[in-house]
């Protein structure tokens, strides 16, 4: 529930800057949609990547004691009192590598579908003032849902610059090498999974909605009247009655 607050407190913080993209999946999938100019997916993602980085450094900062206490002094991603998954997503010890591959197509390819519709004018679209506290409820939905398996990280700066941060505070190499180096299934699976989930919306969703009615045409005696000065009348001094023009 914290993560998703913070996905929603971070839309309403950057909505106006840069429409709040969070999550280099969801930034590509736009720029496919043309929603978004590709020459803005790479500073995009660097920002995205170096913001979670930034944001782990102080959650590390903030509970070192704990973890240390936790820990008992030794950083590693394997046993009972492993810490490396308070910063990125790990697999279940019984999940193929198939399946987890799976799990974050799926995962944020359910993501992109449901924040595609919010703005849609066919389809009841959401207030504006409402998207990011409904687009993190979908988050809280597919964490809460989805986490057994591998973390449900459904965003590559998420699980990338958390990595990152163990990797340079403590924890090594082994954060990339451990489960058959399986760090690559969360920074590539939802460059696929939003993608996606994008063409899924689009063919069985926006494509089906009906095509917005055309404006109404105003009649010609109303045009043609409306573009000619009315005439108004007043009543002058001595009674007599005077044209005017508003």
């Amino acid at each position: 529930m914290s993560f998703s607050v913070g996905v929603m407190s971070a839309m309403y913080l950057t909505k106006g800057i840069s429409g709040a993209h969070l999550n280099p999946a969801v930034t590509l999938s736009f720029c496919v949609l043309r929603k978004v100019k590709w020459g803005r997916l790479v500073p995009y993602c660097l920002s995205q990547v170096l913001g979670a980085y930034v944001a782990s450094a102080l959650v590390y900062v903030v509970y070192y004691d704990a973890i240390m206490e936790f820990s008992g002094g030794v950083l590693t991603v394997y046993g009972p009192n492993e810490t490396a998954s308070i910063f990125a997503t790990y697999p279940s010890e019984y999940l193929t590598l198939g399946r987890s591959f799976l799990d974050q197509v799926v995962g944020t390819g359910m993501l992109m579908l449901c924040i595609l519709s919010l703005d849609e004018r066919r389809n009841t679209p959401a207030p504006s003032d409402l998207i990011p506290p409904i687009v993190a409820t979908i988050v809280l939905g597919i964490s809460m849902s989805m986490s057994a398996n591998c973390g449900a990280a459904i965003n590559p700066a998420r699980d990338l610059g958390p990595r990152l941060l163990t990797l340079t505070a403590g924890w090594g190499t082994e954060v990339f090498s451990c489960y058959n180096y399986w760090f690559w299934v969360p920074l590539l699976a939802p460059l696929i999974g939003g993608p996606l989930g994008s063409l899924f919306y689009l063919v069985f969703i926006e494509w089906q909605l009906p095509d917005p009615e055309p404006p109404q045409n105003l009649s010609t005696d109303s045009t043609v009247n409306d573009s000619i000065k009315k005439p108004a009348t007043r009543w002058g001094t001595g009674g007599n009655l005077k044209s005017t023009y508003f």
